[in-house]
């Protein structure tokens, strides 16, 4: 059996773990939040080292990309470097590949117009992928990267104005603490929204990017919005009915309730190839994406 486990700087509220299948192989794939606690997510990721078939980081990242480059995380290279011998994956190829193919899903597959359409992206830098091919197919795109990561009013309201910030930002976010940019630890469950960053999606019809970015803060009234997104517990889904959201859509498939980070599945084809993303070429990780063929999950809820 192959042995997946995502150590997440994240709250321990929301670990996971299930046993599944992929292209016949068996896996157990694993969750495990440290609330936060760098330290002991160093010890931990020392642990799995030779043990796992890969690891995964969550509620932190190893690199942020602009479009022409890729830009390593100080705090993920830390961790990076105590699994020498175990491939360490954090989902930035997925978020550039699978998230991109998974608009395109969404126009094509399930017949939602995007062109002309609004959509928040809550962090473009975070989800170039995505970014792009909203861009793409003519969506009417806001990226809340400096509403939400910074609390600084300033919208980006087209592909190239996040180019143009991404160029800016990426060299000075890679050296601060990933706990200043994103919710991390106990932050991730028990934080107050921030209800003045509501006012952002009045208007929207998608909301796209990261779960935690939106849960903290979307308005109470979600009614007819479609949300895109991953990494999402039986509570989220609780949630987002509960404020009459239409539609949950998310990059990957559920798996005994839960759809996993993108750092996951990737880990999950790290360990089929026998080796990490950033020993493979572009080609064959697209080979092996399309081997695997994850389907996205599509919730849509009762419309009162």
């Amino acid at each position: 059996m192959k042995k997946v486990v995502s150590i997440s700087l994240g709250s321990s509220s929301r670990n996971h773990a299930v046993e599944t299948e992929i292209l016949g192989q068996p896996f157990s794939l694993e969750r495990i939040g440290t609330n936060g606690d760098i330290k002991k997510a160093k010890e931990m990721i020392k642990s799995l080292d030779g043990d796992a078939d890969a690891i995964g980081l969550g509620g932190t990242d190893l690199y942020i990309h602009s479009l022409k480059r890729r830009y390593n995380f100080r705090e993920g290279k830390a961790l990076r470097k105590c699994a020498p011998n175990t491939p360490v994956t954090d989902g930035s190829y997925l978020k550039n590949t699978l998230e991109n193919r998974l608009i395109y899903y969404v126009r094509d597959q399930l017949g939602q117009k995007l062109e002309g359409e609004k959509v928040l992206l809550v962090c473009g830098v975070d989800r170039l992928g995505m970014a792009r091919a909203f861009d793409d197919c003519g969506a009417d795109l806001l990226c809340g990267d400096f509403f939400f990561t910074m609390g600084l009013p300033i919208p980006l309201r087209s592909l190239k104005a996040l180019t143009r910030a991404a160029t800016l930002l990426c060299p000075i976010l890679v050296l601060l603490p990933l706990k200043m940019l994103y919710p991390t630890g106990k932050k991730q469950t028990y934080a107050k929204p921030k209800s003045k960053n509501s006012r952002y999606f009045a208007g929207i019809k998608y909301v796209a990017g990261d779960y935690l970015f939106i849960k903290k803060n979307m308005p109470e009234d979600m009614k007819g919005k479609i949300v895109i997104t991953n990494t999402v517990t039986p509570s989220d889904l609780e949630e987002l009915e509960r404020r009459g959201a239409e539609m949950l859509i998310t990059a990957t498939p559920e798996m005994n309730g839960r759809s996993f980070g993108t750092n996951v599945i990737e880990g999950a084809i790290a360990a089929l190839a026998g080796k990490g993303p950033d020993q493979m070429s572009k080609e064959e990780l697209d080979a092996w994406l399309d081997k695997v063929d994850f389907k996205p999950r599509v919730v849509r809820f009762p419309q009162i």
